[in-house]
C-alpha cells in the first residue's frame, strides 16, 4: 500500500472518529484483535502496570446475566413491548408520554427490578475484583438494572450514567419517595402516585432530563486514569461514548465486546479482545492468577 494512501486513511478516521464511518474495523488495519498474546500482555497491564482503572459498560454486559438489550428484532425489550403499540420504541423513556401512558415503562420495570429476576455474571464480579484489588478508580455505566450494585461495586466507585431503580422521585413536583415502596406498587402492576397526585418514577434518566451529576466526574477521571476498560457497549450513546476518547493518547484502552466499536483499535497502546464477553474474561482472569479469586467472590456474593 502506498505511503501517502496509508496517511490519508488515518486522516480519514481521525476526522471520523470511528472505523465504521469509514467502512473498515481495526482489525482489518491493525491485526490488534486477539492476537496469540493479547491475554499474557492485557493481563500485564492490569495486575502489574495499572492503579487507575476506569471501566465503561453497557448492555453487553448484561445480556450474559438474561437480559435482552433494547433493540434485537423479535428478542430484544422494545419488540416485547408490541402490544402497547409505542408510537415509536423509545417513547417507553418519554416523560410526556409516561404521563399519557405509564404502563408500558411500568411493564419494562417490572421486567427489569434489581434482584427480581436477574443476577450478575462474571463480567460484573470482574470489576468488583478490580476494586477488591485497590485498582477501581471508578465504573461508569448505561446499564439501568442495577447488577453493578448487586455484585457489590461500591456505590462511590459506581457512575449509573442512565440513572438506576435505587431512587425515586414525583415527575410534577420533585419529591423523593421511599424507593421501597415504589418498587412494591410497580411489581403490584401500579403507578406511584405522590401527594401532589403526581406519578412516581424509579430516577431513571428519560429522554429530556438530565444526566445524574455525579456523570461529569468523567472529566476528571479520564485524567487520572491510568487504564480504561470498555465492556460490551457500542459507544453510540452520548455523551457516554466521549469518555473512551477522553482518556489521554498515551493511556492504554482495552475493548471487550463482540465487535470493535468507537475509535478503539486506532491508538497504539489499544488492546483489542472480540467473542463472547463472559468466555474472553475467563481467559483473561485465569492468564493473570484471578480466576479463583472471581469464582469465589461470585459465589461469596451470590451466597450472601
Amino acid at each position: 500500500m502506498h505511503v501517502s494512501y496509508i496517511n490519508l486513511l488515518a486522516a480519514a478516521i481521525c476526522r471520523s472518529g470511528s472505523w465504521r464511518s469509514i467502512g473498515i474495523r481495526a482489525t482489518s488495519y491493525r491485526g490488534l484483535c486477539n492476537s496469540p498474546d493479547s491475554f499474557e500482555k492485557i493481563s500485564t497491564i492490569i495486575r502489574d502496570k495499572c492503579e487507575n482503572v476506569v471501566v465503561m459498560a453497557g448492555a453487553g454486559l448484561s445480556t450474559p446475566s438474561g437480559i435482552p438489550d433494547f433493540r434485537s428484532p423479535k428478542t430484544g425489550l422494545y419488540h416485547n413491548l408490541q402490544k402497547y403499540k409505542l408510537p415509536y420504541p423509545e417513547a417507553i423513556f418519554d416523560v410526556q408520554y409516561f404521563i399519557d401512558n405509564p404502563m408500558p415503562f411500568i411493564t419494562l420495570a417490572q421486567e427489569l427490578y434489581p434482584g427480581e429476576k436477574y443476577r450478575p455474571n462474571l463480567g460484573h464480579y470482574f470489576v468488583r475484583l478490580l476494586h477488591e484489588k485497590g485498582k477501581l478508580l471508578r465504573m461508569y455505566t448505561q446499564n439501568i438494572d442495577g447488577l453493578e450494585r448487586l455484585s457489590g461495586i461500591p456505590g462511590e466507585k459506581l457512575i449509573e450514567a442512565h440513572g438506576s431503580f435505587s431512587t425515586a422521585s414525583c415527575i410534577v413536583c420533585g419529591d423523593k419517595h421511599d424507593p421501597e415502596a415504589v418498587k412494591k406498587t410497580i411489581l403490584a402492576g401500579k403507578v406511584h402516585l405522590c401527594s401532589c397526585k403526581g406519578y412516581v418514577k424509579p430516577d431513571i434518566v428519560f429522554f429530556g432530563e438530565q444526566l445524574p451529576g455525579k456523570f461529569w466526574l468523567h472529566n476528571l477521571d479520564a485524567i487520572a486514569a491510568d487504564l480504561l476498560i470498555v465492556l460490551g457497549t457500542s459507544l453510540e450513546v452520548h455523551p457516554f461514548a466521549s469518555i473512551c476518547d477522553a482518556v489521554p493518547y498515551r493511556t492504554p484502552r482495552i475493548l471487550i465486546n463482540r465487535e470493535v466499536v468507537g475509535s478503539l483499535g486506532l491508538r497504539d497502546l489499544d488492546h483489542v479482545l472480540v467473542g463472547d464477553i463472559i468466555e474472553n474474561i475467563n481467559k483473561l482472569a485465569q492468564e493473570m492468577g484471578w480466576l479463583d479469586d472471581l469464582i469465589a467472590l461470585q459465589k461469596d456474593n451470590e451466597n450472601a
